[in-house]
């Protein structure tokens, strides 16, 4: 964040302002963490604040502190847009285009009020007059804490704030291992544990409640996983029936693209997930070292991220989407087997 964005949000914030808070659809750990720290540190400082979500998100985020007080923009539409339309400053977190928010998107782009962005995804929109992006941060929770500390409020981070933070950060560092994560990352989550962030507990939250239907769910992927090695790939397909058949529930199958990645040799991996609701398959992208899925996913399948993370969607049928993403590999061996 540079020196005049800095001196911009400290006006902004010099005053009594009444903040909406954003994160992106289907908003993740670090969606969750990086809005509901920022919210705590803004009400901290006598703000007036909300946190609003464009959609539902999954129970193993519901935990965090301030949780109860996110407004869902499907489930309580009009006082969500009660909320927006008596905004004076909008933050958004966690991404870069308000396409990213679904139903949101027109009512945002409608309000004549400052926007500060905090994102770490590439390739930025416009519409943020205070814009904090750095594609090199683990995270965006990271981001929110430099943000603190521009702020020079680091020694005001609660003990809220840090289980927020840790939570972001832990998740979207796939616990510390991906290579965003630096040395600075693991100071950063050093400082928030000194600050009381309850690690252990965090990590149990998150990832050992898994109900029998996740566990018979990732199964079912594993089963269906199809190993090109020709291409170090792998890939994952989850149809509709079998998602319905194993009474999937909201984020059982976060983290399951991961495990092709675990495979010796493999360095692309990608999950397939119909929604017949929306009638589109929706897909997740992982890699290791070099291949960039941002761009994969950029040239192909409607969407974008990180070099090593991203996501997309298909029109198509699941079998018809799977057949069109091998028939691109081809294209890309070179770069898979360099």
């Amino acid at each position: 964040m540079n020196l005049e964005s800095i001196k911009a949000v400290k006006q902004l914030l010099s005053q009594p302002q009444k903040i909406v808070i954003v994160p992106h659809k289907n908003p993740d750990g670090d969606a969750i963490g990086s809005t509901l720290a920022l919210w705590h540190y803004l009400v901290d400082r006598g703000q007036e604040a909300v946190v609003i979500a464009p959609n539902d998100y999954p129970k193993f985020l519901k935990w965090m502190p301030g949780n109860e007080n996110i407004l869902n923009f499907e489930r309580e539409n009009s006082q969500a847009k009660e909320k927006i339309a008596e905004a004076t400053v909008v933050f958004t977190l966690d991404f870069n285009h308000l396409g990213r928010i679904g139903q949101m998107q027109s009512v945002l782009e409608d309000l004549a009020v400052p926007f500060v962005m905090i994102d770490h995804h590439q390739a930025p929109s416009d519409y943020a007059e205070i814009m904090y992006s750095d594609v090199s941060m683990s995270s965006t929770c990271e981001m929110v804490y430099n943000f603190i500390e521009f702020m020079g409020d680091v020694d005001k981070i609660s003990l809220e704030i840090a289980n927020c933070l840790y939570t972001g950060i832990m998740t979207d560092t796939g616990s510390f291992k991906f290579r965003s994560t630096t040395g600075r990352t693991h100071r950063i989550v050093a400082d928030l544990i000194d600050k009381g962030a309850e690690n252990t507990q965090i990590h149990h939250r998150v990832y050992d409640t898994n109900t029998p239907g996740r566990l018979h769910l990732l199964g079912c992927a594993l089963k269906n996983m199809v190993i090109l090695d020709q291409y170090r790939t792998a890939y994952i397909t989850l149809s509709q029936e079998e998602l319905d058949a194993h009474e999937y529930q909201k984020g059982d199958t976060e983290g399951f693209v991961n495990y092709g990645l675990t495979l010796e040799g493999i360095i692309f991996a990608v999950i397939f997930i119909e929604n017949k609701e929306e009638g589109i398959v929706k897909i997740s992208f992982r890699s290791i070292g070099d291949f960039s899925v941002n761009e994969f996913a950029r040239a192909h399948f409607e969407g974008g991220g990180h070099n090593n993370a991203a996501g997309g969607k298909s029109d198509r049928s699941l079998k018809e989407t799977t057949l069109f993403f091998e028939s691109l590999l081809v294209n890309y061996k070179e770069q898979l087997t360099a």
